[in-house]
């Protein structure tokens, strides 16, 4: 699975689940990046075979319904859609 690690300010583990045509996922992705905060992502969509599989497999484990964005916190806490201000929350 291919990560890209976004450098910013360390508020623990963040993971993006992401569709690279994805709107709402774009907006998560801003909004981290607004608040500097350190984060990794990862467009499902472009991921191919066993990548793919990897990554809906550690999406399942938070949210069972697979939807998009999910972004997962320290491998305990999962918001899933643009939910600014808990997100704002979390990790601001």
């Amino acid at each position: 699975m291919e990560m890209v690690r976004v450098l910013g300010k360390d508020r623990g583990k963040v993971v993006l689940y992401a569709l690279s045509t994805c709107a709402w996922c774009k907006l998560v992705k801003g909004l981290l990046d607004r608040l500097g905060v350190g984060y990794s992502y990862v467009y499902v969509d472009l991921e191919r075979g066993q990548s793919r599989e990897e990554a809906v497999g550690q999406i399942k484990r938070f949210n069972p319904t697979c939807s998009f964005p999910t972004l997962v916190i320290d491998d305990d806490r999962c918001i899933v859609g643009y939910k600014e201000s808990e997100i704002e929350g979390a990790l601001g």
